[in-house]
């Protein structure tokens, strides 16, 4: 995992729960711990970590991810042994 990387990680497990982590920046992160990303068309992505898979729906018109998706993103890499 790089600097940029790290430091999502850690914004992703602020409290309370950042709505300003860009969406690619989140990508970028799952892509550092190892994870495969399918896009599943339109903005559906698909991550899979350790054989689990989660879906997720891009940002449409903003960059930044809404704080439920940062909320759901923190709490899959919890189920996956990922923590700040």
């Amino acid at each position: 995992m790089n600097a940029k990387q790290r430091k999502t990680l850690k914004a992703i497990f602020e409290k309370p729960v950042r709505k300003n982590i860009a969406w690619n920046d989140i990508e970028g992160l799952f892509i550092g711990l190892g994870a495969e990303i399918a896009n599943k068309g339109g903005s559906v992505v698909t991550i899979k970590m350790d054989g689990q898979p989660q879906t997720y729906h891009r940002p449409d018109r903003e960059k930044e991810a809404p704080a439920y998706c940062v909320k759901n993103v923190r709490e899959f890499l919890i189920e996956n042994g990922v923590t700040k």
